[in-house]
């Protein structure tokens, strides 16, 4: 049982080596980039040329974008995913994480997703980053079918879905 997380680009990370690799048997991905197109179209001006030094030019290297995006390569998914992500997200926008929830729903595939109202790039409210801690460990919990120690008083479990 090998799990792993990240977030932002480390949640890129998280994604890709889900969909490119048999090497874990579940994930977590925090505001994680799952569509560079999407990333490329959506960003924040600030971020908006960021990806022609990391992929090549858009549109004119788009081959190479949806051959590196985990969105668009999830036909080797099938580990339990879970996903957190902030609604006021402007550097990987909320929709990202949607669809890659919405693609493993269509296909069966064990997934979370919680968005947080007010949090944008990360977490910085405290109850939130609370929350994402203690909902990774109770995602794991239930995948990997061991009790979470620690969990407060009143903790609401992550859904789940397609968890069998």
């Amino acid at each position: 049982r090998l799990a792993i997380d990240g977030g932002s680009a480390g949640g890129y990370t998280t994604l890709a080596s889900l969909a490119f690799t048999d090497v874990f048997t579940a994930g977590c991905s925090f505001y994680g980039v799952a569509s560079l197109e999407a990333l490329a179209g959506d960003t924040h001006k600030f971020e908006s040329r960021y990806l022609d030094y990391l992929v090549g030019p858009y549109p004119e290297m788009q081959s190479v974008y949806k051959e590196r995006a985990p969105i668009e390569n999830l036909d080797k998914l099938s580990v339990p995913l879970c996903l957190f992500q902030g609604l006021e997200d402007k550097i990987v926008p909320p929709n990202q994480a949607q669809m890659m929830f919405d693609i493993c729903c269509e296909k069966n595939i064990p997934c979370a997703l919680e968005m947080f109202e007010g949090e944008q790039h990360g977490f910085r409210k405290e109850e939130n980053i609370r929350r994402v801690l203690d909902g990774e460990l109770d995602f794991y919990s239930q995948v990997f079918g061991f009790e979470a120690a620690g969990l407060p008083e009143g903790f609401k479990k992550v859904e789940v879905r397609h968890l069998k």
